[in-house]
């Protein structure tokens, strides 16, 4: 079961989204994201935040249409997007797909990337989807990447060195190499032959994979 989650950045049609689109088993709308999600002709079952971005008239429909609406103060300590991700662990989806994500605000689409991190998300298949991309981080163990050969596949230390880093069917391969937080050792990757592997000895690793050449 595929559960897609609309926040409320920028809406980056492609090839990735319009797979996540159509694997879509359930929809959840992160606010003003319900304004994506319903300009892309999906079904909303659940609108979860402060609803300060939502239209009254689409916030109108959805309840009229009978959507689940969770509705939460303004003052509070999680993003509208977080809340979403946490309704989705807590009724126990598993492959979860965020669309709308990226913007032209960096503070909120770092905020938005970091929140894959979230200890909720560990164990579920969870993933930033735009355009022809797709993002998700990755801990140690092996590791096998769906994608076509002249796709882009960059890896990306997040909160420190990852260690012991092996790839097979890349074009550069790493060989039990340490990935530093800083230099970009690992942007850039092309699929060479179909599902690569990658393996993590420590650390975690945020893989970004772009469909074709990025």
């Amino acid at each position: 079961m595929v559960t897609v989650i609309f926040a409320n950045g920028e809406f980056a049609d492609g090839p990735a989204v319009r797979e996540a689109l159509d694997a879509a088993d359930f929809v959840i709308a992160a606010d003003g994201g319900a304004e994506h999600a319903l300009r892309a002709g999906m079904k909303v079952a659940l609108v979860i935040g402060d609803m300060d971005s939502i239209s009254s008239p689409t916030l109108e429909k959805l309840a009229n249409s009978y959507v689940e609406i969770q509705k939460f103060p303004p003052e509070k300590n999680e993003t509208d997007l977080e809340l979403a991700l946490l309704e989705a662990a807590r009724r126990d989806l598993s492959a979860i797909r965020v669309i709308g994500a990226l913007g032209d605000r960096l503070d909120q689409t770092l905020a938005n990337i970091y929140l894959l991190g979230l200890p909720q998300l560990v164990g579920r298949d969870a993933r930033l989807v735009s355009g022809k991309q797709t993002m998700w981080l990755i801990s140690a163990g092996d590791h096998v990447i769906m994608g076509r050969p002249g796709d882009t596949i960059s890896l990306i230390p997040m909160g420190g060195a990852v260690s012991g880093v092996v790839t097979s069917g890349l074009k550069y391969p790493l060989n039990n190499e340490t990935l530093q937080f800083g230099p970009a050792r690992g942007i850039s990757n092309v699929i060479e032959h179909e599902s690569p592997r990658i393996t993590v000895a420590s650390g975690l690793l945020m893989v970004v994979h772009t469909i074709g050449r990025a």
